[in-house]
C-alpha cells in the first residue's frame, strides 16, 4: 500500500487517508484519494481529490489538489484546479493558484492569489507512473 520510493509515500485509491494530531510526518505525500490533515506534515502534499487541512493541521510545503479545504496552517504554494475554500481561523504563508476561491472572513492570507481556468495541477494516478501535468484548456 505504501511505496517508499524516493522518500516519498504513494498511498492507493480508495478511503481517505488520515494524519491524526499526534502524527508528524515528514516527507511527500501523493494519493489519489482524499487526504485530511489534523497533524503536522512537512513535505509537499499531492491529491487527485481533495486535500483538508483541520484547525489543528499544519502544512510545511506545497498542496496541489482538485480541491481543498483549509482551516489550519500552510506554510507554502497552494494550487487547487477547482474549489479552495479557506474557513475558520485558517493561515496561509505562500501564494495559491484556484479555479475557484472561498474565503472567510477569518482568515488570513499572506501571499498573492491566483485566478483563472487555466490552473495547472499534477494528478496523481493509482498506478505507479509518474505523475502527468493535466490543463483545462
Amino acid at each position: 500500500m505504501f511505496s517508499t520510493k524516493k522518500n516519498n509515500a504513494v498511498i492507493a485509491g480508495g478511503g481517505t487517508s488520515i494524519i491524526g494530531q499526534a502524527v508528524t510526518l515528514t516527507g511527500d505525500i501523493a494519493s489519489t484519494a482524499d487526504i485530511r490533515i489534523d497533524g503536522v506534515v512537512k513535505g509537499n502534499v499531492k491529491s487527485a481529490a481533495r486535500i483538508l487541512v483541520g484547525p489543528e493541521g499544519v502544512v510545511e510545503g506545497n498542496l496541489d489538489s482538485l480541491q481543498a479545504d483549509i482551516m489550519g496552517f500552510v506554510k507554502g504554494n497552494i494550487k487547487v484546479k477547482e474549489l479552495l475554500s479557506l474557513r475558520e481561523n485558517a493561515v496561509i504563508n505562500g501564494n495559491i493558484h484556484v479555479g475557484k476561491l472561498q474565503v472567510e472572513p477569518t482568515v488570513i492570507l499572506n501571499g498573492n492569489c491566483y485566478m483563472n481556468s487555466n490552473v495547472v495541477v499534477e494528478m496523481v494516478k493509482e498506478t505507479h507512473e509518474q505523475p502527468k501535468v493535466l490543463s483545462k484548456k
